[in-house]
Order: structure tokens, then sequence, then C-alpha cells
């Protein structure tokens, strides 16, 4: 059921009400408070329809529709800082993920890994590397292209920078960096004859450094193809 432009407000202003209160985190650090208990009642009844579907296609158009109704209360908490544990924050950032909204779910990501929120108890990779993973995974895939790919995976690398991470996710964000500049995919290639030298200049580094991190990230004939392209004339 969609809320109400009431509904929405009233909802944010909770949200903003209780992270300004002392006691919106119990001795655990985990969020409390009567937006936060209205909210994981939502995420529970969604929860139980989406384990009723078994087409993955079926749900993530299921979470395209069920996540507008979180938005209020993430507006709210993404304002007031709380800095807790929040299980809809960490369920919601995956779900937009997986609805391929890549900009709202660094925006939340953002505040989540500041605040050292966790992912929900069936993921086994910690926030930096699903974070890594499925940016670097959108842009490989063509998933986003453009301006966005390169917007989302510069936000992406920035906010992880410092992270401890497996080497493979931090080599696939490299990775997608460089294709995001070259204009590549898996499922289209680029002719390095035909790319800018500038954007030549910037994907080689990132490329060599997707080599480094990982030695089967798949970038051997691209770094190969760049040097090409951008040996100097006298020296061939």
């Amino acid at each position: 059921m969609r809320q109400t432009l009431a509904q929405r407000h009233r909802m944010h202003h909770l949200a903003l009400e209780q992270a300004s209160l002392a006691s919106t985190a119990d001795v655990h650090g985990q969020t409390i408070g009567t937006a936060y208990e209205l909210q994981l009642a939502q995420l529970h009844q969604h929860r139980l329809r989406l384990k009723e579907m078994q087409s993955v296609e079926r749900k993530i158009d299921a979470k395209r529709v069920m996540l507008p109704e979180y938005d209020a209360y993430i507006d709210g908490v993404l304002q007031a800082r709380p800095g807790t544990q929040d299980e809809v924050i960490a369920t919601t950032l995956i779900w937009h993920i997986d609805a391929g909204n890549y900009a709202r779910a660094l925006e939340i990501a953002e505040y989540a890994l500041a605040s050292g929120i966790t992912p929900p108890d069936n993921y086994h990779r910690d926030l930096p590397t699903v974070v890594q993973d499925e940016v670097a995974e959108a842009v490989i895939d063509g998933k986003v292209k453009g301006n966005e790919a390169l917007q989302i995976v510069a936000k992406a690398m920035a906010l992880t920078e410092h992270a401890d991470t497996p080497d493979q996710a931090k080599s696939k964000l490299f990775k997608a960096a460089g294709w995001a500049v070259l204009g590549k995919t898996g499922s289209h290639d680029v002719d390095m004859l035909k790319r800018p030298v500038k954007a030549c200049r910037e994907a080689l580094p990132l490329l060599q450094r997707a080599m480094e991190l990982d030695s089967r990230a798949g970038v051997k004939k691209d770094i190969e193809r760049l040097e090409r392209r951008l040996k100097p004339k006298s020296a061939e």
C-alpha cells in the first residue's frame, strides 16, 4: 500500500525526532523508536511477500515498488545521522542495489559506512565489499553506462578507498573504473585506436592497478592495447 504525502511527511518527522533523542539506541547500539519500529514492521511484511516469489526478476520488480515506502524514513535518518545500527537502512541499501538505483544506494552507503552499519544477517560480505562488488559488476556488465557509470564508480572508490576488503573486490572496482573511462563493457568492446588519448591515459593506470591486485582480473589484453596506443610514434 503506497504511503500518502501526509504519511511520508509524518514518517520523515518521526525519523528526525527519534534521532534527536538520546534513547534512540539501545545498549547494543541498535536503533529504536516509533519510526524505526513502524518501518521494521513494514520490512517484515515485505520480506514475507518476497519469500513467496521464486523468480528473481519478479523480486526485483517488487522491490522497486516497495522501496518508495521507505524514502521518508531514509531521508530523515540521512538528515539526522544518528549513527546506530539500523536494519531498515541496511536492507533498503541492498534493495536499491538490486533494483539498479545505484546513486540512491551510494547515498545511503555513505552514511552507513560512516556509521559502521552492517549488512543484513543473510549477507556474508561486509558493507565495503558489497559496495565494491556490486558497483563494479553493474559497470562491467553494462547495467550502467556513460556518465552514470563514471559517477558511481568514482563514488564507490572514494567511499571504500581505505576499507580492508579482499584484493579481488578492489581489483574488480579498478577494472570497472578503467572500463568506464573507455566506455567498455563485457558486451561492448572498444577500438583503442579510436579512443581519445586522454581517456587511454586515464584508463591505463586503473587497469594496471586491477592487474596488480588480481592477476586474473581479465585486463591483460586491454593493458597491452592501451600501451600500444600510447607508445610514442618515434618508438614504433
